[in-house]
């Protein structure tokens, strides 16, 4: 799941440590999730306290969510941070085209000199880079180097001087020859770096930046210039006292001391899966509840600014901004001009099509204006409520909402945020609208009266369900267990979108996050699945549906299932470079198992016999040893006679014969438990290394979490002798880190997600909290602080790779192994 770089890991830094040591307890989560429907309209905290730091989605990009109340004239903020304002000096390519001289042989003399002359070098129009979809001048050499020649009439009256930067990989930056700036590593978006202590090289007149880009891996890209960071003249205000964060499946519950009112403010999404269109409902509900904490009454308004940067890819893209009113609802809308309908698939991406809004019912008195996003928290403050911008960039949707006179008993109000994409996936060439608009006749005001007018009974369900669910972790597998249950919950589900194919099926397809972007990737559908098949199983062959349609229509003519179905949001075929044979169809036969223990029939495999046949047939030819190929940690690389691959192809089988004898086929069901009961000692025997099983089976010196085996216990297909999990447990207990269990003997790194399903085949309940305490250590401690990442260094804690990714499903293993159980 890898997919295309290894990042590098970057030494801790003693005094960040300490701070990390010291908040731990505080701590609920690396981030914090507000609102989370899908891989587009995602929105979380990075920090414990959600008044320092500004929003972000999960890819990075800001996407600011700004919050103030108005306490007898006294302001606090409880939400967000104010970004700051650049004026540009030298414009990036998204502001204005410019050129540049580059070379890619190495050139001789001061090349980074003002005077040097760069007469011989190539000249070309920015960004640069390898794709040509982005970039201007293509670039696929190892280095480059670039020289951009400007002006500036007079530096001495820059406020503060940044150089705002996009490159892809290392880079060292120079301005008149003085070394200003330099990085391993890349970027993935505009970065801001302050250069008050270089200012001085910035001469009036002639200038040049001259910069080095090396290509380490994957791709390339380079684009730069200068701006100034302007004063902020606004009125200061206090930040609200945050006294407590809790966060439980579908809501993140903030407490705020505010002066002399108390604030407790939920942002809800709710993510039911038993109702698929409240599931596909893209509003999400942001609630104030407000009370006097001093026996007497007050004047209150409450402040919420949401950036139009919610609804682009680019924070430079031209929007425009409407304000409406409903029978019920008042609405702020925003969206690009250009409106770019699914004209383009990539990892780190934001939607720019379709269409964001802020609503409130009409009976809260709301408030509401657009500003350009700088003013906007300004205008809250000095009592200003008239829209100043309606096109633009960077604008910001304002609402206030009167609370009116508040004493001690709450009053509570809500608002809530929506995003319309029109249409959400391109489906073979298909253009596919969302669930809830599937017929093309529906509104999206239809779905945010629906969500004020059920706001209630909504809100109901979703606290049973919170209680609910976090009972059935605590007793499956105790506290810490159960808060990673939370942790994964909403993640999972928000790395997915639902749509109706035109064969009617259901498509609930992940976006491989930050891992290369694929759709409906069948190695992430594995890991994620057993949240889907505890809660709807449906939504599981969701995630099926569109691989067996790409092998029965013909469309991929292997005799083993794809690896993906593209890149999102475009699901026209596979785009990763190469299959994984064994490891996908594998993973389509035990899911397809998995799917007909939880319903307790196989139906669905009947719908599909066909090609089961064809991908168990292949297993039983190529599974027990297989060949050099890459499996679903195909960041580590290929392997071949790979034992957990091999695990894989041998359960697969049972699988399948475990189905034809729900089926009826009872021949067909005792041959391939046959072929699987005969392959197990083989197996045993490669694999033996004495106190454990290897990694491969031709080096007794390696080994490798067995996670794969997890299926023989929670499907009982009784396969393995119970030998087998003790030896490994007890040796994986002898291996693990400050973090967790590494993955295998190759490098420290290590998968939740992993470590979870590999305790779940655990004996006892003493050597299953053994494994899950380091990764709950691991989310609570972690100095990434991004959405909780699966893939990181079991020693440091430090993310390789990967965040917000939909594999955090796979956390509930353990309840659904309970789940069976109790049947």
């Amino acid at each position: 799941m890898n997919k295309f770089k290894n990042l590098k890991t970057y030494a801790l830094f003693g005094s960040m440590l300490l701070n990390n040591m010291l908040n731990a307890q505080e701590r609920k989560a690396p981030a914090y999730p507000l609102i989370t429907h899908n891989t587009y309209f995602s929105i979380w905290s990075n920090t414990d306290k959600l008044n320092e730091s500004a929003t972000e989605h999960w890819t990075g990009a800001k996407q600011s969510l700004l919050g103030m109340i108005n306490v007898d004239g006294s302001i606090y903020q409880f939400l967000g941070k104010e970004t700051a304002s650049y004026k540009t000096i030298v414009p990036s390519s998204d502001e204005r085209a410019y050129q540049v001289k580059y070379t890619e042989t190495e050139p001789q003399g001061d090349w980074k000199a003002l005077n040097y002359s760069a007469n011989d070098w190539k000249s070309g129009s920015a960004p640069i880079g390898d794709d040509a979809k982005s970039a201007k001048t293509l670039w696929k050499s190892h280095d480059i180097w670039v020289r951009r020649n400007f002006t500036v009439a007079n530096p001495a009256s820059i406020n503060e001087l940044f150089l705002k930067l996009n490159h892809d990989d290392n880079i060292e930056v120079f301005l008149n020859g003085k070394k200003i700036y330099t990085k391993e590593g890349w970027t993935n978006d505009f970065q801001y770096i302050a250069l008050n202590n270089n200012k001085t090289a910035l001469v009036a007149g002639e200038n040049v930046i001259a910069i080095h880009l090396l290509n380490t891996a994957g791709g390339r890209f380079l684009d730069f210039g200068l701006v100034e960071k302007e004063k902020n003249n606004a009125q200061k205000v206090q930040l609200a006292k945050q006294k407590s964060v809790d966060v439980n499946a579908t809501q993140t519950i903030y407490n705020f001391s505010c002066g002399k009112v108390d604030l407790k403010l939920t942002f809800t999404s709710p993510l039911l899966m038993n109702d698929l269109g409240l599931l596909a409902r893209p509003v999400s509900y942001v609630s104030y509840q407000v009370n006097a904490n001093d026996d007497k009454t007050h004047q209150v308004k409450v402040y919420l600014s949401a950036s139009s940067n919610i609804a682009v890819y680019r924070p430079s893209q031209p929007v425009v901004s409407t304000k409406y009113a409903t029978p019920q609802l008042s609405i702020l809308k925003v969206g690009t001009v250009e409106q770019p309908i699914l004209k383009k698939a990539s990892d780190d991406m934001r939607i720019d099509w379709g269409y964001f809004y802020v609503a409130a019912p009409k009976n809260t008195n709301a408030i509401q204006f657009v500003t350009p996003e700088k003013d906007a928290a300004d205008a809250f403050k000095k009592g200003n409520a008239a829209s100043t911008a309606a096109k633009g960039n960077m604008l910001a949707l304002n609402t206030i909402i009167p609370f009116g006179t508040v004493g001690k008993k709450a009053v509570e109000k809500f608002i809530t945020l929506g995003y319309d994409e029109i249409y959400s996936i391109q489906y073979f060439n298909e253009n596919l609208r969302p669930w809830w608009n599937t017929s093309g006749k529906e509104t999206i005001e239809g779905q945010l009266t629906a969500a004020v007018s059920e706001y209630k009974s909504v809100i109901q369900k979703c606290e049973a369900f919170n209680r609910n669910m976090y009972a059935d972790a605590l007793k499956s597998g105790g506290k810490e267990y159960a808060d990673l249950c939370v942790l994964g919950y909403r993640q999972s589900i928000a790395a997915h979108t639902l749509v109706k194919s035109p064969q009617n099926e259901i498509l609930w397809l992940s976006k491989e996050n930050n891992s290369g972007g694929f759709i409906n990737t069948v190695d992430v559908t594995y890991p994620s699945a057993p949240l889907y098949l505890i809660y709807n199983p449906a939504l599981l062959q969701g995630m099926l549906n569109g691989i067996f349609y790409f092998s029965e229509s013909g469309k991929y003519p292997h005799d083993w299932a794809a690896h993906d179905l593209g890149t999102y949001p475009l699901a026209n075929g596979q785009t990763y470079g190469e299959p994984m044979p064994v490891e996908e169809s594998g993973n389509m036969i035990i899911l397809t198992a998995a799917i007909a223990k939880a319903q307790g029939n196989a139906s669905y495999a009947k719908l599909h016999w066909k090609t089961l046949t064809t991908w168990v047939d292949y297993l039983t030819r190529e599974g027990l040893d297989p060949k050099t190929q890459l499996c679903t940690d195909d960041f580590a690389g290929h392997l071949a006679r790979n034992a957990n691959l091999s695990v894989k192809a041998i359960v697969g089988i049972a699988c399948y014969a475990q189905m034809a004898e729900t089926l009826g086929y009872q021949d067909i069901a005792k041959k391939y438990r046959a072929i699987a009961e005969s392959m197990v000692p083989k197996w045993m025997e490669m694999a033996d290394a004495g106190d454990h099983y290897a990694l491969t089976f031709d080096n007794k010196n390696t080994w490798s979490q067995k996670y794969n085996l997890v299926w023989d216990k929670v499907l009982k297909l009784n396969l393995f002798p119970q030998k087998v999990y003790d030896t490994e447990i007890k040796y994986y207990l002898s291996k693990q880190n400050k973090y967790g269990l590494p993955l295998d003997s190759r490098k420290a790194y290590t998968k939740n997600d992993w470590i979870l399903w590999t305790a779940t085949f655990a004996a006892n309940d003493k050597d299953f909290q053994a494994l899950v305490h380091p990764v709950y250590k691991h989310a609570i401690e972690t100095e990434s602080r991004v959405p909780l990442n699966d893939f990181y260094d079991s020693n440091t804690g430090i993310r390789d790779n990967f965040k917000a990714r939909s594999v955090v499903g796979g956390f509930f293993m353990k309840m659904f192994e309970n789940k069976l159980s109790a049947k």
